[in-house]
């Protein structure tokens, strides 16, 4: 009799890990409380204009190769992947303006508007960014880890050290750069993440190479076909996927989770749970109240904080802005304040870096003709237990509007003619992440070293956690790898219970 898997969510990384374990034998049931799969990968669609509401940029897509081959299939035979160049357009508050590209030649020649001589500079780091991108592969990205013991059970003390563990993501890019402007662009990759330059750990300056070395890539007629292609896999596979059904609470017999129960009664029995709501709002909202799991969630909340949210403006324009490429950011005059702002005072930035994607610069199909769709992001603090002070979100608009109009983005009030707004009250209503964080955990090397909620849960067995808040990180691969790093140690624990 096959065995019983139960995931509880749609995102990414319980799709990936529903696959993964309906390939290694499970029967798998989908438990997600929207009307749609994907979490906060989705789409809204409005007057001609179509928006993906979450992730906008795919990098690593192997991760998603991996997983499709996993069980069997082609990518390809299911989404469209393309590169994206140049990568991004960047606008500093001075008027300089660099363009980010994979070309290396290219690069060096945006770069020389900066700084004398950037060859030596640039290569060397670009060589330090690939060997912590190489020491990832090794362990970070092939197991599912929790803490330093286990990054050491795979990596002799050379490659630690090469890992750069005394040193900060900022403090890395000064060393090999001092120059504000080339400190600033490289800082910013670690948002990927959703995490601060300033005390991020520097291992974490390998999305340089993630980017630049292996590329940046769109899915043809919207990042959203990719949750419609794990959709159709799990439809494939048998995978019951139960849509409009929250989760009521979790079944617990002694210390072992053995299913879930949904808001209408009824229980569903499981040898396993996968959650892809993150672990704390999970044991706050879906545990049976207990010391165990009061003081679970307090030592959670001491070591892992979660990223930044974000407010986020779709726009749909009356005319097309051609001196903007498919990824734009703004930067701020002062990212150290910046920063500090948001991650140390908790409060939106008085002068925020500001990204705008716009899918219809390559793809015709996401805008009617001679228009735009504009995804605006801007990073702000989450809502962590009240501590953050209400924002008023209408006001903050302006202050992103006014930034952009007087960077460049000219007219664009008046040409807006479809908008939708999403805070990050909106994500933990929709999503649950703990205080609407986009990207999960955030990465300190002080609190936490980089490393994120363990995959099993350390208070019931036969619980498991995937997602940005789990290894290894926010981001759409991270949180898909998640899913098929979590099935591996389902997997592996199994062969652990069976051995005499």
């Amino acid at each position: 009799m096959k065995k019983k898997a139960i995931v509880v969510g749609a995102g990414l990384g319980g799709m990936s890990a529903a696959i993964r374990l309906s390939g290694d034998g499970y029967d798998v049931k989908v438990i997600e409380k929207n009307s749609n799969i994907g979490g906060k990968l989705n789409r809204r669609e409005g007057k001609g204009f179509t928006f993906d509401t979450g992730p906008s940029i795919l990098t690593m897509p192997w991760v998603l190769e991996q997983l499709f081959e996993s069980v069997h299939r082609r990518l390809e035979d299911y989404i469209t992947v393309e590169r994206v160049e140049p990568q991004w357009r960047t606008f500093f508050e001075d008027g300089t303006q660099l363009d980010v590209t994979s070309d290396l030649p290219q690069m060096l020649e945006e770069m020389a508007k900066v700084t004398e001589r950037p060859n030596r500079k640039f290569t060397d780091f670009l060589s330090y960014t690939q060997d912590m991108y190489e020491l990832c592969m090794k362990s970070f990205y092939k197991y599912s880890i929790s803490d330093l013991k286990d990054l050491k059970s795979h990596h002799k003390l050379s490659e630690l050290l090469q890992m750069d563990p005394m040193n900060t993501v900022a403090k890395s890019t000064k060393k090999q750069f001092d120059n504000k402007y080339l400190e600033q662009l490289f800082n910013f990759f670690v948002m990927y993440v959703g995490s601060n330059p300033y005390s991020s750990p520097a291992i974490l300056n390998q999305l340089v190479y993630v980017q630049l070395g292996l590329g940046i890539h769109y899915v043809k007629g919207g990042m959203y076909k990719i949750a419609e292609a794990m959709g159709s896999v799990m439809d494939e596979l048998r995978v019951d996927v139960q849509l409009n059904t929250p989760v009521k609470q979790l079944v617990v017999e002694g210390e072992r989770v053995v299913g879930v129960e949904t808001e209408d009664g009824t229980v569903h029995e499981a040898d396993i749970v996968v959650s892809n709501l993150e672990a704390i709002p999970a044991y706050r909202r879906l545990a049976p109240s207990s010391s165990k799991v009061k003081k679970e969630i307090k030592s959670l909340e001491k070591k892992y904080d979660p990223t930044v949210s974000g407010l986020v403006l779709l726009l749909g324009t009356d005319k097309k802005f051609d001196h903007l490429k498919h990824h734009n950011f703004f930067f701020s005059e002062d990212p150290e304040k910046e920063f500090k702002q948001i991650f140390d005072q908790g409060k939106p930035a008085d002068d925020p870096t500001i990204y705008i994607g716009i899918s219809s610069k390559s793809d015709d199909s996401q805008a009617p003709v001679g228009k735009d769709n504009l995804f605006v992001l801007t990073h702000v603090p989450p809502m962590t237990n009240g501590k953050r002070k209400p924002i008023d979100w209408d006001q903050y608009r302006e202050v992103v509007l006014d930034k952009l109009e007087r960077m460049g983005v000219e007219g664009l009030r008046d040409s807006i003619e479809f908008e939708y707004r999403f805070t990050p009250e909106d994500l933990e209503s929709l999503y649950g992440p703990n205080g609407g964080s986009i990207y999960g955990i955030a990465a300190d090397r002080k609190t936490n070293g980089g490393f994120k909620i363990p995959s099993k849960s350390q208070v019931y067995e036969g619980l498991y956690f995937v997602g940005g808040s789990t290894h290894p990180g926010g981001g759409v691969p991270m949180v898909t790898l998640s899913g098929q790093l979590t099935a591996d140690l389902i997997k592996e624990q199994e062969r652990e219970a069976v051995k005499p």
